[in-house]
């Protein structure tokens, strides 16, 4: 006879509604699969009518707004956050663990942000946080990271783990429109909210970065020391450049382990066109991980939607029905790494971040520019790779010159920019973006 996990679901809008489709939908499957009954008993929302109609066709489901009754409930086996923020859901999750329940969420800003705490107060309370939903929708990245991965020694991670933002660049690159333009219509589309701000400025790109930065190298989350650079600024003009020279544009998250510290990044990036993610158009996500052992692997799917995200919720509800009776030593740990081995490394500032750079310069159309940018590039031990200098237009005085330059220190590109736009043929600002090759 199977066991039966009674779950307690906070939040029954998008994600939430997804979940209890596929868990009733696949409940046959997901018995046969853990040896449990994992079933909804209760549903937490402000939204009554709503959770009511959702519900509708399971009598067994008791519906309340009440969201600490829910969490107090000592018939509760698991608790699923599915409410979003950082406030309120802080606050549930704590009081859900001090109660000696399970934790499952799809909260990015939350663990980012608080899962040093949160995952104490599991550690002391010997129960499970599962927040694969949190990172990439329905790609199951947080599994290969903390168990698929295990024998690797994680040399980077590097992802598109924001649709917003992909289908916005995608948009501009095949369609020749301008960032403003897109986004009206990822607005128009549901891709972006009314508010887009933490979608294009790369904080929920930085959310998830920071997530799967504690897990690649065994430390603590580190949010607040991430370097975070949006697409609001990017033109149209370089993506097409970009485009000449063999390059896509992506708004990458990427993390590497270096020998005096961890990049944690996340900015537009220049990929090859050649490379795999650099073809994962629209709204999908896709990450890389660079194992020592394993070599480079790739991961892609759907990183948002009702039901791809709560595919990994109910995976994760899935291994809490699995090892809710096991002992806390044979539960994978909550970052991968034992507790005790968590090191608290150094996250190194975008100065001191090494990268290979394209640079646009808008410059007089006259002799002597090009070799006093070369000079300048060349006095701060930077090599270009290539270059492309575009004719001016019949009656334009100023042209574009493209740089490719070979890897570099940040700080040194950095006084070499100002030297630039120090020079009286330089017209405007110098458009820098980042590149990476993402092949070793």
């Amino acid at each position: 006879m199977s066991k039966e996990l009674k779950v307690g679901l906070l939040g029954i809008g998008t994600v939430g509604g997804g979940t209890f489709n596929v868990l009733s939908r696949n409940a046959e499957e997901i018995t046969r699969r853990t040896g449990s009954q994992i079933k909804i008993t209760q549903v937490a929302d402000r939204n009554i009518e709503l959770a009511k109609s959702v519900t509708a066709n399971d009598a067994g489901v008791k519906v309340t707004n009440d969201a600490f009754a829910l969490v107090n409930d000592p018939t509760i086996d698991v608790v699923v956050e599915l409410i979003g923020g950082c406030t309120l859901a802080k606050e549930l999750v704590l009081k859900a663990i001090a109660n000696k329940k399970h934790v499952v969420t799809a909260n990015k800003a939350l663990i980012a942000l608080h899962g040093n705490e949160i995952f104490a107060a599991a550690k002391a309370s010997n129960v499970m946080v599962a927040y694969e939903a949190a990172v990439a929708g329905g790609i199951p990245i947080i599994k290969a990271l903390r168990e698929s991965l295990g024998a690797n020694k994680i040399e980077w991670v590097a992802g598109i783990i924001n649709g917003t933002t992909n289908f916005i660049l995608s948009e501009m690159r095949e369609k020749g429109l301008a960032f403003s333009d897109v986004l009206g219509e990822a607005q128009r589309l549901g891709y972006a909210e009314a508010d887009p701000t933490f979608d294009v400025e790369g904080i929920d790109a930085a959310h998830k970065l920071t997530i799967m930065s504690a897990i690649a190298f065994g430390m603590p989350m580190k949010f607040e020391e991430a370097y975070t650079e949006g697409i609001t600024k990017l033109q149209q003009i370089d993506i097409k450049y970009a485009e000449e020279l063999g390059y896509r544009v992506k708004l990458l998250g990427i993390t590497k382990f270096k020998p005096n510290g961890v990049e944690l990044r996340v900015h537009p990036t220049l990929i090859p066109e050649k490379r795999l993610v650099a073809n994962v158009n629209g709204a999908m996500n896709a990450v890389l991980v660079k194992g020592d052992a394993v070599g480079p692997t790739l991961y892609y799917g759907a990183g948002a939607g009702a039901e791809p995200t709560a595919s990994a919720v109910v995976a994760d509800l899935m291994d809490v029905a699995r090892l809710i009776d096991a002992k806390s030593s044979q539960r994978v740990p909550y970052l991968a790494f034992q507790p005790e081995s968590v090191q608290d490394l150094a996250i190194l500032p975008i100065d001191a971040v090494e990268s290979a750079y394209y640079l646009r310069l808008r410059a007089s159309d006259k002799p002597g520019v090009l070799a006093e940018v070369t000079k300048i590039l060349g006095n701060r031990e930077i090599s270009i790779d290539a270059m492309m200098q575009k004719e001016p237009d019949e009656n334009d005085t100023e042209a574009d010159i493209v740089i490719l330059t070979h890897i570099t220190v940040e700080k040194n590109m950095n006084t070499a920019i100002t030297a630039i736009e120090a020079l009286d043929a330089i017209t405007a600002k110098v458009v820098r973006i980042r590149m990476e090759e993402l092949n070793k």
